[in-house]
Formats: structure tokens, C-alpha cells, sequence
């Protein structure tokens, strides 16, 4: 049946209209545009592009009214009703956020059936109950938590937040209540799980929601519906349907191009979000007895003045915001609804909408007779928010252990992606990862309509988890997709100071989307030359020794191609804390070699030499600082330095690694980046022998997972993910 409904759908709208309006009225969320998806969750919006209780809410009002135009009585329309709520859950996929809504409003609709009141708190509860004893693993859901908790909080934090806008008119002030309460209420789950949230989200929910909900998905579901009677009927409907999806796209894409309102947080611990809830809650409670006195209230029950017969007409704010639907009435006094006359339509509503609250008081709502705050009360309000305030600055800081360097091995598979952290806070990533496509093109058919892609699915998660708000350095070491690729969602995700590479391109498409994504975002892109350094902080200087490329770029046009990006993989040597870390790309054998013969001939000492001025450039940009130069022993042939740790070149592959290589730098530690049970055999038999041979303690991401190594005043204390190494 859903497919059915599904073909219809496209039959009416074009893509990516079809796939969004698919998600919006039959939650088939997974045929909505990936890009679409992206920008919409970005916003905080997805909660719109899936089955939830706002659907559910206009399914059972849109019912009762359908329903009370046909003169039905109130408890023939609320039985029906009951019995066509598990048919729309099960038609709309049976999400847990669904699942919710659908078991309240049965017992909502139940109870109201029965004349006994209706207590939000309850009516969860039971419906939580329910769930996990159906399926435990609901718990472990995202969607079932944030489906719960922001339904419950709606209940809760609503009545106090309502009083804050009760100047604003009725309807702006129960729309922008629900908005700010349920952002307020999902921020902590938000940062927890996806550690980021948008600024702009409260002005998109605000403005958006309500578009989509009272008309866009009423519309679309008519027009679907019309389909099955006669198409061209349907057709006028679509395509207003059409206008105002294109206008929703529009607006979502210019506040998601807009720089600066998206907010990283490293993932806090569950004693920070109950301390957020606590103090909120502490906080709004004693700002509501400064705004006068308040009704008290321990129910979710609709509260409307009695109506009188007259014809139907509608008028619902979207997202919990209320619900005004004035249809046919009860008899005024009737017990079973406690006194009063209530429209069969807004009870419909706060039925399946128990947090929606412009119309009715929840729980939580109390009754004050001193309408002023006392000093004492006031220095408290004035505490509470001062820590209230103190904890958003204290999650939002990125954790960092004073004076300590941190280096992190990324294990993001077959390929390479290091994060560099320096005592003072800059962070650094040296490759991406990237995930290589091996597909035929005539099978293209067989194509993942959003691909599996290392950067958006590992390593940019991994950097939002970690709290990194911006990287103050990019290092693609050479262009290869499984060190270039990943990064290509780290550009258009995370700010980015600079932007570092060999100085050339390898004429694909791919790599030349990064250079371009690099320009349009106005990031400053730096050729790697030898002899080059980048001090990062005054702890932290990194010393490029490879390769002899390039100058300084300003437009892709002036990259050279080069069909030998191993070769000229960067290559350099970080100094950070007393501890030195080389770092060799993909580098093959014939550059260790070069390098081996420059070190032996002094002219590699002399590239240092010869840029040994600081030729720090305009601030803003990156400080090319060459320093100090390279401490080799030029007169010596067989002179070789100790370093604490070789990253080793190419995965560990039998092209580099030489025995002279290795011997020079006579590594304390070595790391290699391989994915498990690669299909190129990484790392060689032979190289691990030669590794073994120079005494290196070797650390291998397939096996270990990620390795992270903590350095402070010339230590390293060494970690990985993998217990046993395996």
C-alpha cells in the first residue's frame, strides 16, 4: 500500500519534490534528496520530514472535522477515529516518534470516549511503557528519545515559557512558545548524538514548520488522494504544493549559507544535560512568579470557551502550536466533558497533541499570589541564569588537557587521517580518507542514492564529537582519494584556517571539487614547498621536507597535473612539545632516495638555511616561518638523527620503506594507517621485517584501531581504541 501511495506521489510531483513530499505525507524519509535532507537537518527541520505527532495531530483533527460535517455524534466520531489511528501508523512506516503519537492518541481518544480526563504525563508514560515492553531495544532509538523527551518537556517547560510571551497576540505567542520550548527541551539530545545546532533553527522551526504542516502536507495529501479519482484533478493542488516546497528549499539553503550560526559541541556527559534540565527548569519556574499569578493545573485538558453551532471553519498553528478548530459543539454542561463545550476538533487535537498548549494548561503550572520577586528570589533568578549561562560556555569548550600535544591516527579504513592537536589548542588534520569507488559505470543503475563516504560518515562526526570547532590547518598530503577524498566534507562542515597540499592536482574530478570548494569559501590555499615552515604555535612548528613544488596558488587554473602524486606527497617533520614526528604521505621509494641524497649532500639543510628569515605574510593568512635548519649531519654519510615516531609511508606498502629510509630515521615508534583485511595487502611482510629490524615499536590502525599519542615535554604516552591490539 505505501508503494502504491509512493507511485502516486511521483506520478504528481517531479524530483526532488517527490522524494520530500514521499517523506512529508507517507514518511518514506529515505527516497527525500540527500542534499535536501542534509540542508533540512541542519536547520534542525528533520523532525518534519518524518512521520511524527504533528502528523498525527492533523490525521485525527482532519478526521473529527471530516467527520463532524457529516453530523456524526461525538462518540461514534471518536470511535472511528480509534480504530483508524493503527492503520495510519502502520501505513506510515511505524517510526518510534509515530508509534508514540499513535498510542496517545488512542488512549486520548479512548478516555475521551469514556468522559474521564486526560493527563498528559500519564498518557506518555503508558505509551513509553508499552513500547519497550514490545521491543527493549526502543530505548537504544534516537528517535524514540527524542520523540519522549520532547513531547514530555513540552509539557512540562510549556506552561512556564507561555508566560514569557503573554504580551505577544495569541497566536504568535503560542507558536514561538512551542518553538522555543521544544528547541530549549531537544538541545542537549542534539549536541549528545549530532554535536552541532544551528542558531537559526529556532527562526526555522518558528517559520517554516507551521508553512509545511498547515498547508504544504494538508495539500499534498488531498492532492494524493484526488490522484486515485482523476490526475488532472489533483494537478492544480500539486503544483501549489510545488510553489511552496520550492520556496521552503529556497529559504533553507540561504540560512544554511549563512556563515557563522552553526554551532560545533564536543558530546557531553549525561550529568551536564540532567544539570541543563535542572537549572532550566529551576530557572523559568522563579522567572513565573515575577509575571503575575498563574492558574493552577494538573491535567492536559483542552481549555475553550463555549462554542456555539456554526459552520466549520479551521484554524491550526503548526508544531504543538496550536489548534483552533471551531466545529460542532457538545451540550453545554455536559458531564463527561467536565462543564464545559468543547469543539470536537480541537479535542481531536489535544488528543494527539497533548503538548500542544496555546489552547489548554498543562502540568506544571501553579498558582502564585506574589506576582513580584522577592531580593532574595531575584538574586537567585540572577544566579540560576548566570549558571544556566556558565554551563552552555563550559560544554561548548573544546577539551584539552593544558600544555599537552595530542596526535590521533585516525582509523578511518584503508587510507590515512590524522588529527594534530598542539599544547595551545590548534588543530591540524593531515588527510582525510576517502573512500574509493571501484564501480562499474554500466552498472551505474546499482548506484547508493546517498553512497557511503568516509569524510561525511567518520571523519567529520569523529571532529564534531571531539568539540573541534574549526581547524586552523588542512594537509592533503598529495591527491590520492583515500587521503583527499574524505576531506571534501570537511571543507563544506567545519570552518578552515588554511588549506596546505603539494602544489599540484591529478586531473580529477574529485581533487579539483576540493580546490574549488576551497576558493568559493575563501580559505587560503598554500603550495608546499621544500624548505617551508609552518609554526603552529609556540610548542608546535612543523618543517616541510617534500616536495621541490610549486608557489603559492590563488585559482585552479594554475595548478600543474601531476601523474606521480605518491612521489610528491608532502612530507614533513613536526616538532611539537620536545618530541619530533615525521610524516611521509604516500612517498615511494625514489623520493626517500632524493631526500637520502639531499641530506647527504647538505643542499636540504641549505633550503632551511636559505629561507631561514621569518617571511611572516599578512594577518590573516598563514605565517610561512622558516626556521631553524634541518639538525643533520651533512659531513657524516652514515650520520642518522633518532625520531620518536615515523608515520609510515603508504600504508606500509612494498613501494616505500626502504632499508637506508628507515635506518636514518632510526624511529622509536612506528604507526601504519591500513584498513582490515585490505585487498592491496597492507602493510608488505617485507616492510614490517625492516620496521622490526630497527627496533621501532610498531602501532597499526587495522589492528588497534585509532592510536592517539599524548606528548608533554619531550614524553609520549601511547593509546589506542582495540583492547589486545586486535
Amino acid at each position: 500500500m505505501r508503494h502504491t501511495l509512493g507511485s502516486t506521489v511521483e506520478r504528481l510531483f517531479p524530483e526532488p519534490h517527490a522524494g520530500y513530499m514521499k517523506g512529508l505525507i507517507i514518511g518514506m524519509a529515505k527516497d527525500i534528496d540527500p542534499g535536501t535532507y542534509g540542508q533540512f537537518s541542519q536547520l534542525g527541520l528533520t523532525h518534519i520530514l518524518a512521520i511524527s505527532g504533528t502528523h498525527v495531530a492533523v490525521y485525527v483533527a482532519s478526521l473529527l472535522l471530516l467527520l463532524s460535517w457529516l453530523r456524526l455524534t461525538r462518540e461514534t466520531a471518536l470511535t472511528i477515529v480509534l480504530v483508524l489511528v493503527p492503520a495510519y501508523v502502520l501505513l506510515s512506516g511505524g517510526s518510534p516518534s509515530v508509534i508514540r503519537a499513535g498510542i496517545m492518541s488512542m488512549i486520548g481518544l479512548y478516555l475521551a470516549r469514556r468522559g474521564l480526563a486526560r493527563d498528559g504525563l500519564q498518557m506518555i508514560s503508558a505509551a513509553a511503557l508499552l513500547m519497550m515492553w514490545w521491543d527493549p531495544y526502543f530505548l537504544l532509538s534516537v528517535s524514540f528519545q527524542l520523540s519522549f523527551l520532547v513531547t514530555a518537556g513540552l509539557m512540562i517547560y510549556m506552561p512556564l515559557i507561555n508566560r514569557l510571551f503573554s504580551s505577544w497576540p495569541k497566536s504568535l505567542a503560542a507558536t514561538a512558545s512551542v518553538t522555543v520550548t521544544a528547541q530549549l527541551i531537544s538541545f542537549p539530545v542534539t549536541i549528545l548524538y549530532f554535536n552541532q545546532f544551528s542558531l537559526l533553527s529556532f527562526v526555522a522551526n518558528f517559520l517554516l514548520v507551521s508553512l509545511i504542516s498547515a498547508i504544504v502536507l494538508p495539500v499534498g495529501t488531498v492532492a494524493m488522494l484526488l490522484s486515485f479519482v482523476w490526475i488532472p484533478l489533483a494537478k492544480p493542488l500539486a503544483w501549489i504544493a510545488i510553489q511552496l516546497n520550492q520556496l521552503t528549499f529556497v529559504s533553507v539553503e540561504w540560512m544554511n549559507s549563512l556563515p557563522g550560526f552553526v554551532m560545533i559541541w564536543a558530546t557531553p556527559s549525561l550529568l551536564w544535560i540532567a544539570s541543563y534540565y535542572a537549572v532550566l527548569y529551576a530557572l523559568l519556574h522563579l522567572l513565573n512568579r515575577g509575571n503575575g499569578a498563574q492558574r493552577e493545573s494538573g491535567l492536559v485538558e483542552e481549555d475553550t470557551a463555549p462554542l456555539v453551532r456554526r459552520q466549520p471553519s479551521v484554524a491550526m498553528g503548526i508544531m504543538g502550536i496550536g489548534a483552533s478548530m471551531s466545529t460542532v459543539t457538545q451540550r453545554q454542561g455536559d458531564p463527561r466533558s467536565g462543564g464545559k463545550e468543547t469543539s470536537l476538533t480541537t479535542l481531536g487535537a489535544s488528543i494527539a497533541w497533548p503538548e500542544y498548549t496555546s489552547a489548554f494548561t498543562a502540568r506544571g503550572a501553579g498558582y502564585y499570589a506574589n506576582p513580584r520577586l522577592s531580593k532574595i528570589q531575584r538574586w537567585l533568578c540572577g544566579l540560576l541564569a548566570f549558571s544556566f549561562l556558565a554551563g552552555l560556555w563550559w560544554a561548548y569548550q573544546t577539551p584539552q588537557s593544558a600544555g599537552t600535544g595530542i596526535v590521533q591516527f585516525l582509523d578511518i579504513g584503508q587510507g590515512d587521517s590524522t588529527l594534530i592537536t598542539t599544547p595551545e589548542g590548534k588543530h591540524i588534520l593531515v588527510d582525510g580518507g576517502g573512500t574509493v569507488n571501484f564501480g562499474n559505470i554500466e552498472q551505474s543503475w546499482k548506484a547508493r542514492r546517498d553512497p557511503y563516504e568516509v569524510g561525511a560518515k567518520v571523519v567529520v562526526p569523529l571532529l564534531k564529537k571531539r568539540g573541534i570547532h574549526q581547524l586552523d590547518a588542512v594537509i592533503v598530503t598529495h591527491a590520492d582519494q583515500d587521503h583527499a577524498g574524505g576531506l571534501q566534507a570537511v571543507l563544506e562542515q567545519i570552518p578552515v584556517k588554511r588549506f596546505m597540499f603539494n602544489g599540484t592536482t591529478s586531473g580529477k574530478d574529485n581533487f579539483d571539487k576540493l580546490v574549488d570548494t576551497a576558493i568559493a569559501r575563501k580559505i587560503p590555499l598554500y603550495a608546499i614547498k621544500q624548505g617551508m615552515s609552518y609554526k603552529a604555535d609556540r610548542e608546535t612548528t612543523l618543517h616541510f621536507i617534500s616536495p621541490d613544488l610549486g608557489e603559492v596558488v590563488d585559482r585552479i587554473g594554475a595548478l600543474p597535473v601531476s601523474e606521480h602524486q605518491n612521489h610528491d606527497s608532502v612530507v614533513f617533520l613536526l616538532d611539537m612539545a620536545g618530541a619530533t614526528m615525521l610524516f611521509t604521505g604516500d612517498m615511494d621509494a625514489a623520493a626517500e632516495q632524493d631526500l637520502l641524497y639531499m641530506i647527504e649532500d647538505g643542499s636540504l639543510a641549505a633550503q632551511f638555511e636559505q629561507k631561514g628569515s621569518d617571511l611572516g605574510v599578512a594577518e590573516g593568512v598563514v605565517q610561512r616561518v622558516f626556521t631553524r635548519p634541518l639538525q643533520v649531519n651533512s659531513n657524516d654519510t652514515s650520520a642518522s638523527i633518532s625520531i620518536d615516531v615515523l608515520k609510515v609511508a603508504h600504508h606500509g606498502s612494498k613501494t616505500s620503506s626502504t632499508e637506508a629510509w628507515l635506518q636514518y630515521w632510526n624511529a622509536k615508534t612506528a604507526v601504519i594507517s591500513a584498513g582490515v583485511n585490505n585487498t592491496y595487502g597492507h602493510p608488505n611482510p617485507g616492510v614490517m621485517e625492516r620496521l622490526e629490524a630497527t627496533g621501532s615499536e610498531i602501532y597499526r590502525t587495522d589492528q588497534m584501531g585509532e592510536v592517539q599519542m599524548r606528548v608533554k615535554d619531550g614524553k609520549i604516552d601511547v593509546r589506542y581504541k582495540l583492547v589486545g591490539g586486535e
